[in-house]
């Protein structure tokens, strides 16, 4: 008797453990996205309010677009939340994704140091200027990660009628890095760069950098977020993929993500509705 007493105490001791919060396993997504959500602090502003509407945790993959596709791919995440629209929708023509949202939007800004050794300063054409800091072989900095911004920086070039591929010399440096890392290789080189500008606006280490260039057309930087194809990919959580996707580009969503600001500044644009974004 006292032995299956005990082994009772032992089974309810077990039941309890296994129903501890501390076991049970979690409810979350991974999504896959650009870094420069992250590093310009709009996760950490948007996902708690998320998290506690929906009991989803997000677990996020920060990397250059190119790579959150790439990972997406291979179904290592349920959802991608990046900015290269070309790049976007060859994920979904090859069966990958399943519909393609778009979020938001803001611009790329050209960055540079104030001595500004291009005199590009205050201008608006970003070909130009462009087409000037490789006349002058003034230092540049690229990403060169495949990310959204090193996507545009290569669209830029081209239509400045530049083949940076044989164009670039000493004067030009492939990092390989994020926005954040890459930033501060310009600001220690006193270079030139492409960023977008949410994490321009919470970047911290300056230096002598400053925008140079701002307010062209061809700046236009928008944001896509897509459910990936859980026929394709069997382990993706589609329903809680979808509920993120969902509530993002709900009022709510839109609203939280027009909220966030950095020292009075708005650094994304809501535009879910917008036909063609």
């Amino acid at each position: 008797m006292e032995l299956r007493t005990r082994f009772i105490g032992i089974a309810l001791a077990l039941i309890a453990l296994a129903s501890s919060p501390s076991v049970i396993a979690q409810r979350f997504i991974t999504v896959a996205s650009t870094t420069s959500t992250e590093q310009s602090g709009l996760f950490k502003h948007l996902l708690p309010l998320f998290e506690k509407k929906t009991g989803i945790q997000v677990r996020v993959v920060a990397l250059g677009t190119g790579q959150a596709l790439d990972l997406a791919r291979r179904g290592d995440a349920d959802v991608v939340f990046v900015h290269a629209k070309s790049a976007e929708e060859k994920f979904l023509s090859e069966g990958h994704g399943v519909k393609r949202f778009p979020v938001m939007y803001n611009d790329f800004v050209l960055i540079g140091p104030r001595a500004d050794p291009a005199k590009i300063g205050g201008t608006r054409d970003i070909l130009a200027a462009l087409t000037k800091i490789k006349d002058s072989r003034s230092p540049f900095v690229s990403r060169g990660d495949r990310s959204g911004t090193h996507i545009a920086e290569l669209e830029l070039w081209k239509l400045a009628g530049l083949d940076i591929a044989k164009e670039k010399g000493p004067w030009y440096r492939d990092t390989g890095q994020g926005m954040g890392p890459a930033l501060n290789t310009a600001s220690s080189m006193g270079a030139y760069i492409l960023a977008d500008r949410g994490t321009w606006l919470a970047f911290k280490n300056r230096g002598d950098l400053a925008i140079r260039v701002e307010g062209d057309n061809r700046l236009f930087n928008q944001y896509g977020v897509m459910l990936v194809n859980p026929e394709r990919h069997p382990s993706v959580k589609h329903a809680d993929g979808q509920a993120f996707i969902d509530w993002l580009v709900s009022p709510e969503g839109q609203k939280v993500i027009a909220d966030y600001k950095i020292g009075g500044e708005q650094l994304f644009y809501p535009n879910a509705n917008q036909a063609g974004a």
